[in-house]
C-alpha cells in the first residue's frame, strides 16, 4: 500500500488536540494497515521520527433514521508518538571515531490541523 492510502485523514478533537503538546498525533487509518507500515508511511510523508504506533479499532454503530435501522462503518484509529527533540544518529567508524549521519527530522507535523 502506498504512505496516501494508509494514511485517510487526521482526527481533531479536543482529546487529540492535548496531546499534540507531547507529540502525539491522532489518524484515521485503513483497516487493514499494520502498525509498522502506519509508522513507515507517518515517516515518509511529515518527515518526522515515530517512536509508537498505538492502534484503535472502531465498532460501526447503529443507526436508526424513521423506520430504517442500519449501521455505520467500522474504522481504524492510529495515535502517532513522534519524537519532538530527534537528533543526527551517530555511528562509530574504524579507529573509535564517531560519525554522525545527517538526516533532518521535523519536531512537529507541519499542517496537521488543516491537512
Amino acid at each position: 500500500m502506498l504512505p496516501e492510502d494508509i494514511i485517510i485523514k487526521p482526527i481533531i478533537t479536543e482529546k487529540s488536540n492535548e496531546g499534540i503538546e507531547e507529540g502525539k498525533y491522532t489518524f484515521k487509518v485503513d483497516k487493514r494497515a499494520t502498525k509498522v507500515e502506519i509508522a513507515r508511511a507517518v515517516e515518509k510523508l511529515f518527515n518526522v521520527k515515530v517512536v509508537k504506533v498505538n492502534t484503535v479499532s472502531v465498532k460501526g454503530k447503529e443507526k436508526r433514521v424513521g423506520v430504517h435501522q442500519g449501521k455505520t462503518a467500522s474504522w481504524k484509529k492510529a495515535i502517532v508518538m513522534i519524537d519532538v527533540n530527534p537528533e543526527d544518529p551517530t555511528y562509530m567508524k574504524k579507529g573509535g571515531k564517531e560519525a554522525k549521519v545527517s538526516k533532518k527530522y521535523n519536531s512537529s507535523i507541519d499542517g496537521f490541523m488543516g491537512m
